[in-house]
């Protein structure tokens, strides 16, 4: 992962599994006996972990204290690694759902104590309910955090409640500090998801606000071999998309 990073020209790898291994605070590499190692590694190459991204549901009121938990021990790693960023999510799916938002922020504020305490920033996905960036910006200002602000999920307020880039980031651009994006098109209904470019997000019109706002965060591409079965490499993907923003930046 390293290397292919390096080659290709990124300046950070965001986590969120290695392998098999889906729960960061589990990685090997991320042990007692390996994290010193670790961090030399991706210093050494010129390379940064810039943000983790648990799957800490804070909606789950089911399991919410296995949530909490999970929260922590993402926060206590990311302090470790020096990590900037965890993000958490507040709604289960890219499509809305039914979610008690009252309860997420309760939850939202017990974690944001940790991760004060730790110099770590949780990072609030626009996801499901939570793409609607009115709502999103009414979450953050409620919890009133500075251990708390937005991952710019650039494509679900498109998708699921028509909002132009700018609209998003009027309403947003004080809270976020790092960004997904992907590219997809809506063909019968129904969500494509494309390599960059392909599609027809506004990705040229989202650089233009970054760069005119002075955006310093990371530009992270999000991609699920599901997206896109019959493309089995994923330096394909990774490389298209260093070249393309690297046209744009």
């Amino acid at each position: 992962m390293l290397s292919t990073a390096k080659d290709i020209g990124f300046d950070g790898i965001e986590i969120r599994g290695i392998e098999n291994e889906m729960y960061a605070p589990r990685i090997k590499q991320f042990s007692a006996e390996d994290i010193e190692l670790t961090k030399k590694k991706v210093a050494k190459i010129g390379l940064e972990i810039p943000c983790l991204s648990s799957a800490c549901f804070l909606f789950d009121k089911a399991n919410i204290e296995k949530q909490l938990q999970e929260g922590i021990d993402y926060i206590e790693l990311a302090a470790k690694l020096e990590t900037p960023y965890v993000r958490v999510l507040g709604d289960a799916q890219a499509k809305p759902g039914e979610v008690d938002t009252d309860f997420v922020i309760e939850n939202l504020k017990k974690l944001a104590e940790r991760a004060n305490k730790r110099g770590v920033k949780l990072l609030i996905e626009t996801n499901g309910v939570f793409a609607n960036s009115k709502v999103m910006k009414t979450l953050i200002e409620t919890v009133n955090s500075n251990s708390v602000g937005v991952l710019w999920d650039v494509h679900h307020p498109i998708r699921f409640f028509n909002e132009s880039v700018e609209y998003t980031f009027e309403n947003l651009k004080d809270y976020i500090y790092f960004l997904h994006v992907k590219d997809s098109l809506v063909i019968d209904g129904i969500i494509k998801y494309k390599l960059m470019g392909y599609g027809d997000i506004p990705i040229k019109t989202i650089i233009r606000l970054l760069k005119e706002n002075d955006y310093k965060g990371y530009i992270s591409i999000e991609w699920l071999k599901r997206w896109y079965i019959d493309l089995e490499e994923p330096e394909i993907v990774f490389s298209h998309f260093a070249g393309y923003m690297k046209g744009l930046i």
